[in-house]
């Protein structure tokens, strides 16, 4: 698909236009306003899509979890291997569709890799993350950015005291959720490891607390999000960060989102995954 394209629905999916303002860009992109209607669904998340690892695979156990935040209620969505036995734990940080299939699938994945993952909701402030994407991705966007690292820091304190947690935390976030492990990296000093799948960095100035090791996924194609690898990278270097940053050639934002078939690339998303497993198990294990 046409990367202008991408570019632009990416635009709409951040909350940069409406719906409106999108479908009069697309149709001048495509060449008509049937044409752009045509092409939406492409677009937009294939919620039907079959998860990599069902929901009720027999060798999980799955189910909601609570925690409280400063006194704000949190809920989220647990996944481990039956038996009950310790293991390190990954918090799964959502892209800014919020708590959905796809981010479940994704803690289930973790959980059949060996560790004891939880997604939290961001939006259950908020009354917990709604069906409509469009929605979710507005009520995302209204979020106090230093609340909801707050909110994050208290997951890790609530997954790490788990019966069924070794206490090593390391957390991994796509997207915004990618940003908010970057935040979270120099906010929570008990955090083990993150890694950040094209995410937003941080100042140069905040780096100097960056307290674990980082893994920066990045797709080539994510222009907007790569603008500001150069001077992450040179504040991570100045300060002596442990990290390792991978670029994939050919890739857009989102690329491990497997339900959107427009962004995804196996590819890239098999490759940033191994590497991420085994830099969990490096630092977590």
């Amino acid at each position: 698909m046409n990367q202008d394209i991408i570019t632009l629905y990416d635009e709409y999916a951040r909350g940069g236009m409406d719906r409106r303002a999108f479908l009069d860009r697309l149709a001048q992109v495509v060449g008509g306003a049937a044409a752009a209607l045509a092409l939406l669904p492409a677009l937009e998340a294939a919620s039907g899509q079959d998860p990599i690892v069902a929901p009720d695979d027999k060798r999980l156990v799955t189910g909601k979890a609570g925690y409280d935040a400063a006194g704000t209620k949190m809920t989220g969505y647990l996944a481990r291997q039956a038996g009950g036995r310790k293991r390190p734990a990954v918090i799964v940080i959502s892209e800014n569709r919020g708590l959905n299939a796809h981010i479940e699938d994704v803690a289930r994945r973790f959980a059949v890799d060996g560790f004891l993952a939880f997604a939290p909701d961001p939006l259950s402030p908020l009354g917990g993350t709604p069906v409509d994407q469009a929605e979710a991705v507005k009520m995302i966007s209204g979020l106090n950015a230093a609340e909801t690292v707050a909110r994050l820091a208290a997951a890790v304190k609530f997954i790490a005291t788990n019966v069924e947690s070794t206490g090593k935390v390391g957390v991994v976030g796509f997207c915004w959720g990618g940003g908010m492990v970057n935040r979270l990296a120099a906010a929570e000093t008990t955090l083990n490891a993150g890694v950040a799948y094209y995410g937003s960095q941080l100042p140069a100035a905040e780096v100097p607390k960056i307290s674990c090791p980082l893994m920066l996924h990045y797709g080539s194609l994510d222009t907007r999000i790569n603008a500001g690898i150069p001077d992450f990278e040179a504040a991570l270097k100045e300060q002596k960060k442990t990290y390792e940053l991978f670029m994939y050639e050919g890739a857009n934002h989102a690329f491990n989102n497997n339900t959107n078939a427009t962004r995804y690339s196996k590819e890239a998303a098999d490759l940033a995954w191994k590497r991420t497993i085994e830099f969990f198990n490096k630092h977590l294990k």
